[in-house]
């Protein structure tokens, strides 16, 4: 049988590199590509992106060194600071830190956007929320991701050593603790200020703004009504007939809609007159 001479004999083309099917291997070194798996320290290479997280609970907090753009500006220097590269920025405006993630929609999808070796980076833990169960929720579900909470305020985020775990969880007591000084200082100052003849929140039916502007005065039409709800509830003692009994008369709410036996009910309980 006739030799192939060298040039005959057949290559394949890979990797742009001709290969001679007939040639035998040549040892050589075997190298194989090592996923990244962070290690739990912010400085490991592995980290090398962050998805910011930013939120507000008010307006009024917009003014306040807790708005969106100084947390924005922490955020952007932190993840110069750290050598992250931060892809993308989500926002909860005007949204508690009592609230569920569930409640969150900007927070679902930053946690989604999350991929391993990646840091969700917010201003400062708070910004998580202030209920210490839906904290550490959230941040089990950004481990699912392989990715970690990291802190523009440290807080003990840099890694997962026992003091910093315990500095954590310190942090995010506190918060809920001030969340709940806060419910506290807010009840006391509408009761004081309902004491007062001020107005709390909306107004109830039967009552109108005075002409400061500031305490409430009764609004004779709405009186009536409530007048009228009273002797029927005497009467008929059902709201639900109550209601009936009212859109008979031809009487509405204040945004003129029909009676329902729900809007008599909040009626009895607001009473002021």
């Amino acid at each position: 049988m006739r030799s192939l001479s060298d040039d005959q004999k057949p290559s394949r083309q890979l990797g742009g590199e001709a290969l001679d099917v007939g040639a035998k291997p040549s040892p050589g070194p075997v190298t194989s590509r090592i996923p990244c798996r962070p290690s739990g320290h912010i400085t490991d290479a592995c980290y090398r992106n962050a998805v910011g997280y930013l939120r507000v609970s008010t307006d009024q907090q917009t003014e306040s060194g807790l708005g969106l753009e100084a947390q924005r500006a922490s955020i952007t220097a932190a993840a110069a600071r750290l050598g992250l590269a931060l892809r993308e920025i989500f926002t909860d405006a005007g949204i508690s830190g009592a609230l569920s993630i569930a409640d969150r929609p900007a927070l679902l999808q930053a946690v989604a956007a999350l991929h391993r070796g990646n840091v969700l980076l917010v201003a400062k833990r708070d910004r998580l929320g202030r209920d210490v169960f839906e904290v550490a929720m959230i941040e089990r579900l950004v481990a699912k991701h392989g990715a970690r909470v990291v802190s523009a305020a440290g807080e003990g985020t840099d890694n997962d050593d026992p003091a910093n775990v315990l500095l954590r969880g310190l942090v995010d007591l506190f918060a809920q603790h001030e969340r709940l000084l806060i419910g506290v200082r807010t009840k006391q100052a509408l009761a004081a200020k309902s004491v007062k003849g001020e107005r709390v929140g909306n107004l109830p039916f039967g009552s109108q703004l005075g002409a400061d502007g500031v305490h409430l005065e009764p609004a004779p039409v709405e009186q009536r009504i409530l007048a009228t709800i009273r002797s029927l509830r005497a009467e008929l003692g059902s709201t639900r007939k109550i209601a009936e009994a009212l859109n008979a008369r031809g009487l509405t709410t204040r945004r003129g809609t029909p009676w329902r036996h729900e809007y008599v009910a909040h009626a009895l309980r607001k009473v002021v007159g």
